[in-house]
């Protein structure tokens, strides 16, 4: 199964996980050499800069950004985290890939994955595994629009 932090990718996160993050990684590049080289976009309305390095600040119409990213040449854009912005992702029909890791615990409530606003849309799925703790692990690529048929 591929290690998602080895491939080459930048990485496109929220004002919060970019915060806990630019507090750790800097640090500890040697854990992870790719979250030094790779462009962090952001997703802000109150940051508009960082000396994690390079940052790119996003703010005001993040679907129309983010699209023009996705459209231009370079590595993926990778989301870790960042539950508000993928929600906005997921209503724009902006993913192409979910990489998803269940743990067999329940913590009560909390956020939801897809939460109201999410688009129909269809997945299949590129990989998957179960830990021996039974953690599952699967990766859903984008397989276009939902199926419907007539009854």
């Amino acid at each position: 199964m591929k290690k998602q932090m080895n491939v080459p990718a930048d990485l496109l996160l929220g004002r919060k996980t970019f915060e806990i993050w630019s507090k750790f990684w800097p640090q500890h590049a040697d854990l992870w050499p790719g979250s030094a080289t790779a462009t962090k976009y952001v997703a802000s309305n109150t940051l508009t800069s960082s000396d994690w390095k390079p940052s790119v600040f996003l703010s005001g119409d993040l679907a129309k950004q983010i699209s023009e990213l996705k459209q231009q040449e370079g590595p993926n854009l990778h989301v870790w985290g960042s539950a508000n912005l993928v929600q906005t992702l997921l209503q724009h029909d902006l993913v192409d890939a979910l990489w998803l890791k269940i743990f067999p615990v329940t913590l009560g409530v909390g956020k939801k994955l897809f939460a109201e606003g999410t688009i129909p849309a269809a997945f299949r799925v590129t990989e998957s595994a179960v830990t021996p703790k039974g953690v599952i692990i699967i990766n859903y690529e984008r397989a276009g629009a939902v199926p419907t048929a007539e009854m």
